[in-house]
């Protein structure tokens, strides 16, 4: 009969339960970005950190990514937010609280979302973009080798 040693079935829970986590994050991830104040970077970094200690094959994925990939690579290099990622989230954020105004319908409400909203927005407007480059060694890629 072969048994796993106590440290490879804890090594095998432990990865799986970081795969699953950063599958979590993922997913909060990418509901951020049409849900208005729902952060999107903050939960791809966990997600990626997750991956990184759980799947290298998954952390690719996730920084190869046509979508998501960008924000980790932003947050990596250094270069900021993009414009277009600005209007966008300020678009995405507007309407949103047009509809939460629409649905809720209450005094209070007309009051409070758009003084978030102005608050918002210009936190999102203020986001600096770094003038500077990545080094010409960073091929773009991601931190993770391939097999």
């Amino acid at each position: 009969m072969d048994t796993e040693s106590p440290k490879r079935v804890t090594r095998r829970v432990r990865r799986t339960l970081l795969m699953i986590l950063g599958s979590l994050f993922v997913l909060l991830g990418a509901i951020g970005i049409v849900v208005p104040l729902l952060p999107t970077t903050p939960f791809l970094l966990l997600a990626s950190a997750c991956y990184s200690l759980s799947s290298a094959k998954l952390a690719r994925r996730l920084e190869e990514s046509r979508v998501l990939g960008s924000y980790l690579r932003h947050w990596r290099t250094g270069d900021g937010v993009p414009t277009r990622t600005k209007v966008l989230a300020i678009l995405w954020l507007w309407l949103g609280l047009a509809i939460s105004m629409t649905i809720a319908r209450s005094t209070v409400v007309y009051i409070i979302l758009p003084i978030i909203g102005v608050i918002v927005t210009t936190h999102i407007v203020l986001i600096r973009k770094r003038r500077t480059h990545a080094t010409e060694s960073d091929d773009g890629k991601g931190p993770y080798p391939e097999k």
